[in-house]
């Protein structure tokens, strides 16, 4: 096994088969945003969401994707144009992968595509115990989703931040108080087979804990952006405390309890989530 990988394993003290499957992933994207740097993505590009929380802030809570926004507007930009990058990149390190572009069947400024590889010969590459790795199907694909907001709303900003693992390389991401912003309109705006998507709760708990700041200019160019205010409309602090409070309100939190639980490590975190909790929790957000 390759020795970067092997520190970077370490660092996710393994036991069960569950964390062997997290540390694989997480592994792999940092391996992908390595690739992503070399073939100087960042210059057009930064990094936001959870996974950006998770890898560049140590946010408690396993994630996903990948998700970047362009920098400003590009109509031709191409997310094919680092598939080849993402693929050498990664298979450098004794992976094998496929990245897949996806066609979306509606038009959308969301540019998709998917890093595919096989979880069992993986988590032998890494070295996994094989009692453990046996417990995986074989054939079971890992799959990382890969996308890019290709007509960015105004008004956010961005910083350089810096990775040691698998070596040293510098990922541009928004700053916080804008990824506050983008994870405020999840919750505010984003519809979720009709209900709240229990990792954006999560994440806004994790944000008034640690880093309440919260941008919000940019929260109003993003619902302007997706129809949920008025161009004539401005989101005042009133406004803001009224839709959060209403969003809770609304909220069944049994049902996002039980969608973030397997993405969380110590679940009786969960314990005290109730309307009145989240209440309290928005009232501690500072409005920049």
């Amino acid at each position: 096994m390759n020795d970067a990988i092997v520190r970077m394993l370490d660092r996710h003290q393994c036991r069960s088969v569950g964390d062997y499957v997290r540390a694989l992933r997480e592994i792999l994207q940092e391996v992908a945003l390595l690739g992503l740097w070399r073939s100087k993505f960042f210059e057009k590009a930064a990094f936001y969401g959870g996974t950006a929380l998770r890898i560049l802030y140590g946010m408690d809570r396993f994630s996903e994707d990948l998700d970047f926004s362009l920098l400003q507007p590009i109509p031709d930009f191409d997310l094919s144009r680092y598939v080849g990058a993402l693929e050498r990149e990664i298979r450098s390190f004794g992976f094998e992968v496929s990245v897949e572009r996806r066609e979306k069947k509606k038009e959308s400024p969301v540019q998709s595509a998917f890093l595919k590889a096989d979880t069992l010969k993986h988590l032998l590459v890494i070295e996994t115990a094989e009692e453990i790795a046996r417990q995986i199907p074989r054939g079971q694909v890992m799959k990382i989703k890969v996308e890019v907001d290709t007509d960015p709303p105004p008004g956010f900003d961005t910083e350089n931040k810096f990775l040691l693992h698998p070596l040293p390389f510098s990922v541009r991401a928004f700053v916080l108080p804008d990824l506050f912003a983008g994870k405020m309109h999840a919750v505010l705006c984003r519809q979720w087979k009709s209900r709240g998507k229990g990792r954006d709760w999560y994440d806004l708990v994790w944000y008034a804990a640690y880093h309440p700041q919260l941008h919000l200019n940019h929260l109003e160019k993003r619902m302007f952006q997706s129809g949920h205010l008025k161009e004539n409309e401005h989101l005042t602090r009133e406004k803001f405390l009224a839709l959060i409070s209403k969003a809770i309100e609304k909220l069944n939190v049994e049902q996002v309890r039980r969608e973030v639980e397997p993405f969380v490590k110590n679940p009786e975190t969960l314990e005290v989530w109730s309307k009145e909790f989240f209440q309290d929790v928005a009232r501690r957000i500072v409005l920049q």
